[in-house]
């Protein structure tokens, strides 16, 4: 007996007949695909000299396939910004009206937007490697021999395999088809698989649930219907990120507010003060410049592109930016069980005969079953592996039913030894057993084991007709071991400790499947449900989830359903799954997470792809997207609170016709140790910080009154030196005692930032403190950025006012957190 239907080198399996093969030519209308007659194409596929003649006339599948943008998007999207414009301008300005001090602030954005540069471009190396590992090979047909071969590689008439599980990656003719189930929902919206017979066309972005075959690509490149779509959701893409989204508000808002300041600066440093030129130009450069929050973007490009650096290191390929941001905003993970909480292969530990079936006769079916199937799941692999198929056996296969996830339950039917014929049925008990068979209480026993089960069972009539099932007489219990994944008992632990409710959705029995979780010490375990009793209702079944941890005999269609039902009720769902069964869950989860091992379709709709198949990654996913969030959350902080005081200043400066108190390199110095250096170490440091809603609302209750209190500090320290410094240099006296003012808040901002401390915390901030100090003291710096304290009284004023000030902002933080609890 044969073990596979179909063979590269086209022979024919006894007791089959060879699927009628169509011609690669075809035509499709991919909108209204119809079936059409065509001339046979070679079971062999091309042969050397046709694929050569083809890439020869550029009939080549040639879309590129990236997952990371170039590094020509990469230079455009850091250089040409709205606010890169606006401070090169008033860089270029500067080099010609002022000193080289007053335009360091030019230096510090080329500087700032290299480093960002780089950073991406690492991110994309590691991406590109990592998609070249994951990257789904079909597997073609040249010369009668089957190959796997890069998707770029394929040529128009290439004769392409199909087996569940695969991707359809080019448009096409099914030429072979063995009980072909394709599922278009990705491009139709339908839900139900579409069984596909010789010339069928199929479409790419679709994929095989069950069966198997082969089709003749017949449009290749861009004119595959679905040849766009990939490219875009291969590409390094910003999907839906409330980090992005609401940096993009925060930038809104300071355009807004900055616009009218600096014309207004403009006007009152130019025309109404009568002041010299040039130093009325540097002071306007001086207060337009900090308005800008020119690092928060890079900082954000930079902590995102550094986790993907950082993953990529643990095998772990991140499609979409934004998945390392969604993953540790989830409240919800939702496992399949096989491949996350179990390894993929399984063993066979006992086969029971039922209804006095003969052994030796089940060895035999058992054998054939395993035989018939030429891409067998891991259960039927079981089978094959404890009970190969012997040599010269004489049992044939006159027709097959592949697993189908939707059905439960494999078929085959034979012609035995003896020339009789036999109809054999392998999948779940309790779907191919009547619901109150007496056999179903000695399942539930093992299934409480943690152990499968699985029913072979002689079905009354073919595979033809509606009700398979209906009727079939039990023969043998086969009852099977799961390999747990050693480390998946710390993985559930974790997303327990970090307050992640963990649902498992398996096809699999449901007490068998809570008994499993329960040996990993997954909490609620015990609360099981069968998926056949959820209620139909969208919110009767969320309450029903909420309530239970594990399900068993889920659809992949109620995969789909429970996902969108937890959303309903505001949860944030990751979902995680290696099967064809998953794709549609994954898709719509809020993140997909897919095994290296999983199916071609299933890598393709996830946001991550865990490419050493590791369920123990997930946990450095969640802590990357936690170091972000956080990180990014106390960033934005700092400097919004500059924005803050900047445009305040600016405002307090036009009301009161005064010169503006600071030229840039003032600013540029504050910047850089309150701001810049501060915030570069603390978007990068580890944060475990539970992920909250609501940045936009979070950074501004805290960035306002921080930003208030050090403008006004800033603005009344400026007031009392101008009534008590006359004469040569009393404007960079009143600078300076200014600048020492809003030095020290700032600080004290910084300090509430930097906290909880650690080591490197308190060294963080008393360096930038020292470092202030010493250009205080050292004379050249001094002269170097136009700052001398003159005298005690207005240096201890402001020191005072300052001191004042940081415990308004203590006052104030303390209060928010106090109304605005975590």
């Amino acid at each position: 007996m044969k073990h596979r239907a179909l063979h590269s080198s086209g022979e024919q399996t006894p007791g089959r007949t060879r699927p009628a093969m169509i011609d690669a030519g075809s035509e499709l209308d991919p909108v209204h695909p119809m079936k059409l007659p065509a001339p046979v194409v070679s079971p062999d596929g091309l042969t050397a000299a046709e694929v050569a003649e083809r890439i020869a006339r550029g009939e080549v599948n040639d879309v590129p396939v990236r997952s990371s943008r170039s590094v020509r998007e990469i230079v455009r999207a850091n250089v040409f910004t709205r606010f890169n414009l606006i401070i090169g301008v008033l860089w270029l300005v500067m080099l010609f009206v002022a000193p080289f001090q007053d335009s360091l602030f030019g230096y510090v954005i080329i500087a700032n937007t290299g480093i960002g540069i780089v950073q991406e471009w690492r991110a994309k190396r590691t991406l590109d490697s990592l998609a070249v590992i994951g990257e789904a090979k079909p597997t073609v047909r040249r010369d009668g021999v089957a190959a796997e071969i890069s998707t770029s590689e394929i040529v128009l008439g290439d004769l392409i395999e199909l087996g569940p599980g695969d991707k359809v990656v080019v448009d096409g003719t099914v030429a072979e088809a063995d009980s072909l189930e394709i599922d278009e929902s990705l491009l139709t919206g339908e839900a139900d698989p579409v069984v596909k017979q010789a010339g069928d066309p199929v479409m790419s972005g679709s994929f095989v649930v069950a069966g198997g075959g082969a089709f003749s690509a017949t449009k290749v490149g861009r004119e595959a219907y679905a040849a766009q779509l990939a490219e875009e959701a291969s590409r390094f893409t910003l999907v839906r990120s409330e980090l992005r989204s609401g940096i993009s508000t925060i930038l809104k808002y300071v355009t807004w507010m900055m616009v009218p300041t600096a014309i207004g600066l403009v006007i009152s440093q130019l025309v109404v003060k009568n002041d010299d030129v040039k130093d009325s130009i540097a002071r306007t450069a001086g207060g337009i410049v900090p308005m800008i929050p020119e690092g928060l973007v890079l900082l954000t490009s930079v902590a995102f592109a550094i986790g993907v650096v950082r993953l990529g290191r643990k095998q772990c390929l991140v499609q979409e930016l934004p998945a390392i941001e969604g993953l540790a905003r989830v409240d919800v993970v939702c496992l399949d069980k096989t491949g996350t909480l179990t390894e993929g292969g399984m063993d066979v530990t006992e086969v029971r005969a039922l209804n006095g079936t003969d052994e030796a006769y089940l060895r035999q079916v058992l054998a054939a079953l395993g035989a018939s199937d030429p891409r067998p799941n891991a259960s039927l692999q079981a089978i094959i592996d404890a009970y190969p198929s012997p040599d010269g056996e004489s049992w044939r296969c006159t027709q097959a039913l592949p697993f189908s996830s939707a059905r439960k339950y494999s078929g085959a039917a034979f012609t035995e030894g003896d020339g009789r014929a036999s109809t054999w049925l392998l999948g779940a008990p309790d779907v191919l057993l009547p619901e109150r068979d007496t056999a179903l209480g000695e399942i539930e026993r093992l299934n409480e084991q943690g152990l499968r089960v699985l029913l072979l069972a002689r079905a009354r009539d073919g595979l033809d007709g509606p009700e398979i099932a209906a009727g079939a007489e039990p023969a043998a219990l086969i009852v099977l071991e799961q390999r747990l994944r050693p480390d998946a008992g710390r993985t559930l632990q974790y997303f327990a400790d970090q307050r992640v409710a963990t649902k498992i959705i398996s096809g699999d029995n449901a007490v068998s499947v809570g008994a499993v979780a329960g040996k990993l010490g997954l909490p609620g375990a015990e609360h099981t449900l069968d998926a056949r009793r959820l209620p139909a209702a969208p919110d009767e079944m969320a309450t029903a989830i909420e309530e239970s941890t594990v399900f068993g005999r889920v659809t992949p269609q109620q995969k789909q359903k429970m996902v969108a039902a937890l959303q309903s009720r505001g949860h944030t769902v990751a979902m995680t799954g290696d099967g064809v069964n998953d794709v549609l869950a994954l898709k719509d989860a809020d993140i997909g997470v897919s095994m290296g091992s999983g199916s071609e379709a299933t890598r393709a709709v996830a946001q991550i792809v865990l490419l050493d198949n590791s369920f123990a990654t997930l946990p450095s996913v969640v802590a990357e997207g936690r170091r972000v969030i956080g990180n990014i959350t106390r960033v934005a902080t700092l400097f919004l609170t500059k924005t803050v005081y900047s445009v305040l200043l600016a405002i307090l400066v036009v009301c009161f016709q005064v010169e503006y108190p600071f030229l840039p390199r003032h600013l540029t110095l504050l910047s850089t140790l309150t701001i810049g250096i501060p915030a570069f170490f603390l978007a990068l440091a580890p944060n475990k910080e539970r992920a909250r809603p609501h940045f936009v609302r979070r950074v501004m209750r805290y960035s306002v009154p921080s930003g208030v209190i050090a403008g006004v500090a800033t603005f009344v320290t400026y007031l009392i030196a101008r009534h008590h410094y006359t004469g040569t240099g009393a404007l960079d006296a009143e600078t300076s005692a200014a600048t020492l003012t809003l030095f020290l808040v700032s600080m004290w901002v910084l300090a509430i930032i930097a906290r909880p401390y650690t080591w490197w915390r308190i060294v963080l901030v008393a360096a930038m403190g020292g470092a202030f100090l010493v250009v205080l003291m050292v004379p050249w710096l001094q002269n170097f950025f136009a700052l001398k304290l003159v005298g005690a009284v207005i240096p201890w004023t402001a020191v005072g006012m300052a001191v004042v000030a940081a415990a308004a902002v203590e006052f104030v933080w303390r209060l928010v957190s106090r109304r605005f609890p975590v």
